[in-house]
């Protein structure tokens, strides 16, 4: 089977927004008080952020050099985060409603921006209607092999326990300790939820009623003019439904990117029939490793269960082995859509995890914009938006200028720059060339077309380092020219400085916590 993967991730630079707490807009009424917008966020409250929000940013986005949003869900909830959709077929209230996509997607568009949401197929929240006929009706409910619900128990006029107390939830969770999780709230509540978590009931994808319900949806948002879907857990949700899912939207949309929350490596999964790429956490993971070093918050990163046995401390050949596993793992045609991230909603904020240390995310995000794959940004992250584990990741967005860390995001906007201005960062072949002790490099370039390749050098040690790059590493681009490059937001001290040797190598000289980019031209 071929691999197609939209050709406009190749180009695109990502920016994740949590879309409660980037921006919100006079132009939406707010149904009553919301939580002040500077205040901690806590799991339930709602800062009252909105899609018009968005579109009253979009010039700040643009300047940053972003040319794609990801959002997180959209569709009506009950939750600030909107994984508990209750209605699929409209835009929250709080979020403007479906009028206000339209207006984000038009405004977007003129821009020649993209927009991809969240779709949330394995769960619904408890007042998704259907569900909530079921709660009303019982086994009566046509609805009712919509979900996986404890039939027995229905059928003997137990009704659904939706709305458990505290107490009941753990008593729950004793009695069916020794039951898979799922399968817990199953037998106690009556129906099968997410993680065992009542507010999630598991939908029963393979139900004719409702993967029709749900692909009638995703039709209509495709047709509605989302340029891709990001899709929640699809692992838990049965194979059969994402091969329909891509012929449908691939049949509205042949350019639609359809990236999947995958955290580990499941090549089966990208052969051109289900989806184009996943979430590169092993990238995030291998980047906390390596950049972070003696850095590294291990409090925060132990209370990540997803990082906890996966970072580890690497040193400059180990992570450039990581590098060259990670470009050849997959088929080139994935590996250049790969939405590379450093942080999302899921997570602590990078440079948290890195114990606030502002190099590391420099470091990071080098690495980021100068390798095949799409970069994403987390919101905030540019202007050095700390946070924990959620809540604590999710704070709202600070727009007051003085707050942020403006070297920062320079830095950040100039590699985003850098990446956009020559095309080999997106497509040229990708090359370790050295790697010794804490320090390694590597080279983009095309073979085809010597006249523009790159050079990026790091060294996230505590020590300055000096790095040889042998001639024969540099192949046809040995006796290039070479000119070392900056931009704004370099830290004093940070960059470092190139020194030819006689045979035609290179010597590098790195900084501790710095590195090097130079421009080959031969």
């Amino acid at each position: 089977m071929s691999i197609d993967t939209p050709d406009w991730v190749r180009d695109a630079v990502f920016y994740q927004i949590f879309p409660d707490r980037f921006a919100s807009s006079e132009r939406v009424p707010k149904p009553g008080s919301m939580e002040p917008w500077d205040a901690p966020p806590t799991h339930h409250g709602f800062k009252g952020g909105d899609l018009l929000g968005i579109v009253e940013r979009l010039p700040y986005l643009q300047d940053l050099g972003i040319t794609a949003l990801y959002l997180t869900p959209i569709f009506a909830s009950a939750s600030n985060h909107r994984y508990h959709a209750y209605d699929y077929n409209h835009v929250d209230p709080l979020l403007g409603g479906d009028e206000a996509l339209r207006e984000l997607l038009d405004a977007c568009h003129e821009r020649g921006m993209k927009v991809v949401i969240d779709g949330v197929f394995n769960h619904s929240g408890r007042g998704f209607w259907p569900f909530h006929h079921v709660l009303e009706a019982g086994a009566a409910s046509p609805y009712r092999g919509w979900f996986h619900l404890d039939e027995a128990a229905l059928d003997a006029g137990r009704p659904l326990d939706a709305y458990p107390t505290a107490d009941e939830e753990r008593r729950m969770s004793e009695a069916h300790s020794h039951e898979p999780r799922g399968q817990r709230s199953h037998r106690a509540l009556g129906y099968e939820a997410w993680w065992d978590l009542p507010a999630l009931p598991k939908l029963n994808t393979a139900h004719p009623g409702m993967r029709g319900h749900l692909m009638e949806a995703i039709e209509h948002w495709t047709r509605f003019g989302i340029d891709g879907w990001r899709l929640d857990v699809p692992e838990e949700v049965e194979e059969g439904f994402w091969r329909e899912f891509r012929q449908r939207v691939r049949a509205i949309d042949p350019d639609s990117y359809i990236v999947a929350e995958i955290w580990r490596e499941k090549p089966w999964w990208l052969q051109g029939d289900h989806f184009d790429a996943l979430m590169n956490y092993p990238l995030t993971e291998a980047l906390l490793g390596y950049v972070g070093g003696q850095h590294l918050d291990w409090s925060v990163v132990s209370s990540q269960h997803e990082y906890r046995e996966f970072v580890r401390p690497m040193d400059g050949p180990a992570f450039a082995a990581a590098l060259e596993h990670f470009v050849t793992m997959y088929a080139p045609e994935v590996v250049a859509v790969m939405l590379n991230l450093l942080g999302s909603h899921d997570t602590a904020r990078f440079v948290t995890l890195c114990g606030g240390d502002r190099a590391s995310l420099r470091l990071a995000t080098l690495v980021q914009t100068t390798l095949p794959g799409a970069p994403c940004i987390y919101y905030g992250d540019e202007v050095g938006l700390e946070g924990r584990h959620d809540p604590d990741c999710r704070r709202a967005f600070p727009w007051q200028e003085d707050r942020w860390d403006a070297g920062l995001r320079d830095f950040i906007r100039g590699a985003v720059a850098l990446r956009q201005a020559h095309p080999v960062l997106r497509h040229g072949d990708f090359r370790v060339i050295a790697a010794q002790g804490p320090a390694m490099a590597y080279l983009r370039s095309d073979p085809n077309d010597t006249s523009d390749a790159w050079l990026v050098a790091l060294d996230p040690g505590e020590e300055d380092a000096v790095l040889t790059i042998k001639e024969e590493a540099l192949a046809g681009l040995a006796g290039a020219s070479v000119e070392a490059v900056r931009w704004e937001g370099w830290p004093e001290g940070s960059v470092g400085s190139i020194q030819r040797l006689d045979g035609g190598g290179l010597a590098l000289q790195l900084p501790s916590r710095g590195a090097l980019v130079a421009r080959l031209i031969r």
